[in-house]
């Protein structure tokens, strides 16, 4: 491809604010290009959920047929487009080819051309009522924070798209007793303190040791053999995987409303950090990428302020630092990949071409990262 493309998203959440698809916006010039950026994606798309595909910077037109959409691809259409013939013309022939159709941008007495089904249609809360009737079930955007959400879900929305969960407020002046268990847990790994020293420490909340040995025997970690006990964790892992995984126990102990959409975020953005960084790094480093962006939400899932959340924890300078917003090796990264949940791509683009990446390499990891949160039960 001659010109970048670059891949941004947000999460599509049901009223119970669980991720239920992703809204991926595809910044492209033309259509062609946006379908071969689509294309080289291969087996990396996620299918644990629908992902609503939309142009950013072009309209649909008579290319887009040459897509073979994944499963579980729905087209999203600007509503105000299809006052546009040629994108009137090209969205019925999708239509008709059996591509599910999302209408996004809808306001009250808009035209729909006849024979459009839409499967959800998105209008701004803020300004759009309840009340309008609407060829699919109604998402609401323009949405910027949860008590937002909540009164768009009060007034008969079906669900929201944004990222409105990750403007919650942190109240707590420390670690729960819960959460500070896992701390402990997490720094006698660090310090590779003897295994039965640990597997004591884990005995103390049976529940801790049955979530732990859950994600360690997931899909996602691909190990060819159950893992039965911490011990065996051990042998199996060695301490700096089992850190990973026991990093996975805290990110997934908040109790928030928004915590199963924010644990899946967190682990995304860990997952692009790993995938993204293996080249730069040693490998005895992808852990620590990984952790970094897993951890980068902690103080809204646990609902402490950051800085106390890591004063109770034995991490490297390199993890704190990205996470305290400081200058350091792993920064980069994770500022790319919060530049991935923006609307805009202009952020994205000049990070990516600061540390020399391509557009397609950080599409594919992105994409991957979801799928592989997808692969873990939270």
């Amino acid at each position: 491809m001659d010109q970048d493309v670059f891949f941004t998203r947000e999460p599509v959440v049901n009223k119970q604010r669980a991720i239920t698809a992703t809204r991926l916006r595809v910044h492209a010039p033309d259509c062609a290009t946006a379908v071969a950026a689509l294309e080289s994606i291969g087996d990396d798309w996620p299918l644990a959920r629908p992902v609503f595909v939309g142009l950013a910077g072009c309209r649909p037109d008579a290319t887009l047929a040459d897509w073979i959409a994944p499963e579980g691809a729905m087209l999203e259409v600007a509503a105000p487009s299809l006052a546009d013939p040629v994108t009137a013309q090209a969205v019925s022939q999708l239509a008709q080819s059996g591509l599910p159709l999302v209408l996004s941008d809808y306001k009250a007495g808009t035209e729909i051309p006849a024979g459009l089904a839409f499967r959800f249609v998105m209008a701004d809360a803020r300004v759009q009522p309840v009340t309008i009737r609407v060829p699919g079930i109604l998402i609401a955007t323009g949405i910027d924070e949860p008590a937002a959400f909540d009164a768009a879900i009060k007034a008969g929305y079906g669900g929201a798209a944004g990222w409105f969960f990750k403007a919650g407020q942190t109240t707590a002046k420390k670690l729960a007793p819960a959460h500070a268990q896992i701390v402990r847990v997490l720094n006698l790994v660090r310090r590779n303190a003897d295994p039965k020293q640990i597997e004591d420490a884990m005995k103390q909340d049976v529940a801790l040791s049955f979530k732990l040995l859950r994600y360690i025997n997931s899909a996602g970690f691909g190990l060819m053999c159950q893992v039965q006990s911490f011990r065996h964790a051990v042998v199996i892992l060695g301490y700096e995987k089992l850190n990973k995984w026991l990093s996975l126990l805290l990110v997934t102990a908040g109790k928030d409303p928004s915590a199963p959409a924010l644990m899946q975020a967190a682990i995304a953005r860990g997952r692009l950090m790993e995938v993204l960084g293996a080249e730069f790094f040693p490998r005895e480093e992808h852990d620590n990428l990984f952790i970094t962006g897993a951890f980068s939400l902690l103080d809204r899932l646990l609902g402490a302020p950051m800085d106390k959340v890591l004063e109770e924890m034995s991490l490297p300078d390199r993890i704190s630092d990205a996470l305290l917003g400081q200058d350091g090796a792993y920064t980069p990264f994770l500022k790319l990949a919060r530049a991935c949940e923006d609307a805009s791509a202009d952020g994205l683009s000049e990070l990516t071409h600061a540390l020399g990446l391509s557009a397609d390499a950080v599409n594919r990891a992105q994409l991957s990262a979801l799928k592989f949160a997808d692969t873990l039960e939270f």
